[in-house]
């Protein structure tokens, strides 16, 4: 586990790396690997292969969990949803966490609902810091040159 996530890192930072060469601006995923804090984020949405997705023209926002989020997962849990024949359940789950979009922190208000690119609604409660479902943010606006990143807490999950 620890070597495809290292690896899935290794090559997200080189082609990072190749991107900014030529002057461009930070998106949602580039930016993702510059914090440093969502090496299993970058992973997953590498497994389900929305990498070009959320490298697109958005504007999206992303409710990102950190790695300690993902760490807080039942036992086996991250390894099993990396599997390609689990590629749909990680799908679902990685863009529960996307709303189309432009969503900042000053444009939310307590209770509000968001569609989600999964199908889904979040909401957002006001009532002792921001919270997005269960999931507390951590660290808002992180600014991207196709949308906004909002850093949680932890992993939230569609309703089957």
């Amino acid at each position: 586990m620890f070597r495809k996530i290292a690896f899935a890192s290794a090559t997200t930072l080189l082609l990072t790396t190749t991107a900014f060469a030529g002057g461009h601006k930070k998106d949602i995923v580039d930016t993702a690997v510059g914090a440093g804090s969502f090496t299993t984020l970058v992973a997953a949405v590498q497994a389900a292969d929305l990498v070009d997705t959320l490298k697109g023209e958005g504007p999206f926002t992303v409710f990102a969990p950190t790695d300690e989020a993902f760490a807080a997962l039942p036992e086996g849990t991250v390894e099993n949803l990396l599997k390609p024949e689990n590629k749909d359940q990680l799908v679902a789950i990685l863009t529960y966490h996307v709303v189309p979009g432009k969503v900042m922190s000053g444009d939310l208000s307590d209770d509000m609902s968001a569609a989600t690119v999964q199908g889904g609604e979040v909401t957002i409660d006001l009532d002792n810091g921001v919270m997005v479902n269960d999931a507390n943010v951590v660290q808002a606006d992180i600014e991207a040159d196709n949308g906004v990143i909002h850093v949680i807490d932890k992993v939230i999950l569609p309703s089957s």
